[in-house]
């Protein structure tokens, strides 16, 4: 049995099938409408979540499916200090496959290791958000056209933003791809990350802080939001939320074919003004996500692409 906790879990390949996959249903939706006719799937989501867990209930909905689970640990039996352990063993026996939101890094690792179901991890604290990656090189593969050869550019929160460790972790494998990370000295990339991931795979990178400098090279834009829920100190908080905002000034430094790209939700890290540009595809990308999301509940269960 196949469980997605990390996106080193899926080989280029797999990846590829994968990806290939999503496409087809992006442009096929209703030949997929109901070929998890009868199969269930529960999100657990221990964490608020808007678009993660909708666009999984979307998922499986447009596949025939249908969803039970919790939207918050308060409304689950994890308030009554039930552990991860005992509530996917109970899941196992309700559902078909398993969506994880949880505030601990890990804790989807546990369950998988405690499931008789497939565990999709969809986002453990500030370490791994893989669908949310998978969600991203869909939206630049099918943008761009391709996955190597790029210079991406992560803009914002980059210790706590899970959406960017992913993100590195999957690009890596890619030829030719270079990164420049922009944030405040306080939210640069953890140490690990630069060791094990980047400088492990002999991969260039740099680190600035200033977003108008490095507009020009980039071929991915990848912005974040501060988020307040990891940061212990609210004062410091409150002095960097606004380091990084993009507006309509900086995106004239930009080249014509650069995307930008957010994993949502957002706060004021990007100006509305943006949203007009033909190159801010945030809101496709979170289209996107569904379409991906209903690939890999597809392969995890071994359903079949259907016929034409």
């Amino acid at each position: 049995m196949k469980h997605l906790i990390s996106p080193q879990d899926l080989s280029l390949t797999e990846l590829d099938q994968l990806l290939t996959l999503a496409d087809d249903i992006s442009n096929n939706p209703k030949k997929y409408s109901e070929c998890c006719h009868g199969k269930k799937l529960a999100t657990l989501f221990y964490e608020p979540s808007t678009r993660t867990r909708l666009s999984f209930e979307a998922a499986m909905l447009n596949m025939g499916g249908s969803v039970l689970g919790f939207s918050s640990a308060d409304s689950s039996s994890a308030a009554k200090g039930e552990s991860v352990a005992d509530t996917i063993r109970v899941v196992s026996g309700y559902a078909d496959i398993c969506a994880m939101r949880h505030p601990k890094e890990g804790a989807p690792y546990v369950a998988s290791m405690h499931a008789s179901i497939p565990v999709i991890n969809a986002g453990d604290g500030g370490h791994n958000h893989p669908t949310q990656t998978l969600t991203d090189l869909l939206t630049i593969k099918s943008l761009k056209g391709h996955l190597d050869n790029l210079t991406i550019g992560c803009c914002g929160d980059l210790k706590f933003g899970r959406t960017v460790h992913s993100l590195i972790n999957a690009m890596v494998q890619f030829p030719n791809v270079k990164f420049v990370f922009i944030s405040p000295e306080e939210l640069r990339i953890p140490t690990y990350l630069r060791e094990e991931t980047l400088d492990a795979n002999h991969v260039e990178y740099k680190e600035v802080r200033v977003l108008e400098d490095v507009m020009p090279e980039l071929d991915i834009l990848y912005m974040t939001r501060v988020q307040k829920e990891r940061f212990f100190n609210e004062e410091d908080y409150i002095r960097l939320k606004d380091s990084f905002i993009l507006d309509n000034t900086k995106m004239k430094l930009a080249k014509d074919d650069m995307l930008v790209l957010h994993p949502l939700p957002r706060v004021n890290e990007i100006s509305t003004e943006v949203d007009a540009d033909p190159r801010a595809v945030y809101f496709k990308q979170a289209q996107y996500g569904v379409y991906v999301r209903m690939a890999l509940i597809m392969t995890l269960l071994g359903i079949k692409q259907p016929e034409e």
